[in-house]
């Protein structure tokens, strides 16, 4: 890790720690997405007040009004792409580049949208220093995906929609899987969304509470 991001003795037991209660809250699937929340600095994502609540199982403010998913919702979410390292995947809610970094830990090529220009800069800028180079972060609304490099294995969307964009289905490939949060301003399902030849199925895995997801196919403000 680069010397202008220190990771600490006791941030590595903090953050081990915090991967031992994920692996007894939840069986994943993939090993892969606890080894990667193991070796992601999650307070170098975080305000610098907040550093020292970084790797409690709880989401936390970050800048613009937005936050940073709680690890297990991060984990979950990742987990359900059921991704190799040789898929796409597109990320719609950057943040400060949490999940990004994750998912670049997983993923073949991660595309990620974030519609403030402050976080996506900032966002994209520790990714990079922190040498993920298959991840891009872009400012623009995500509702409309990025279609230049679709379709997708996987798309991910890290905020809370009223309802599921067909934008973002037209950019999976067929097998592939959305998981977004869907229903209100204050308290959503966690759904699946696999696109197959004659359509989708969609699987709930359960309440969960996001941002609103704002654009023109989300939330109007």
């Amino acid at each position: 890790m680069p010397s202008a991001y220190p990771d600490t003795p006791i941030q590595q037991r903090h953050r081990a720690e915090m991967v031992d209660r994920l692996r007894h809250q939840h069986q994943f699937r993939d090993q892969r997405v606890l080894k990667a929340l193991a070796e992601t600095p999650r307070h170098l994502f975080v305000p610098d007040i907040l550093r020292s609540n970084a790797y409690g199982d709880h989401s936390l403010p970050i800048d613009s009004g937005q936050t940073i998913s709680q690890p297990l919702m991060v984990a979950l979410q990742t987990d359900l792409l059921e991704l190799t390292d040789r898929d796409r995947v597109l990320e719609i809610g950057a943040g400060s580049g949490y999940q990004t970094a994750i998912l670049a830990q997983v993923a073949g090529q991660v595309f990620a949208l974030e519609r403030l220009p402050a976080l996506a800069r900032s966002a994209d800028r520790l990714i990079r220093d922190l040498g993920y180079r298959n991840a891009t972060i872009r400012c623009f609304d995500g509702t409309y995906g990025w279609s230049e490099f679709a379709p997708y294995r996987g798309i991910l969307v890290a905020a809370g929609a009223p309802s599921i964009p067909s934008t973002l289905i037209d950019q999976l490939e067929v097998g592939g899987r959305l998981v977004i949060p869907v229903g209100t301003e204050r308290s959503q399902r966690l759904l699946r969304i696999t696109r197959n030849d004659d359509g989708s199925t969609t699987e709930d895995f359960g309440p969960c509470q996001f941002v609103k997801l704002v654009g023109k196919f989300g939330w109007e403000s």
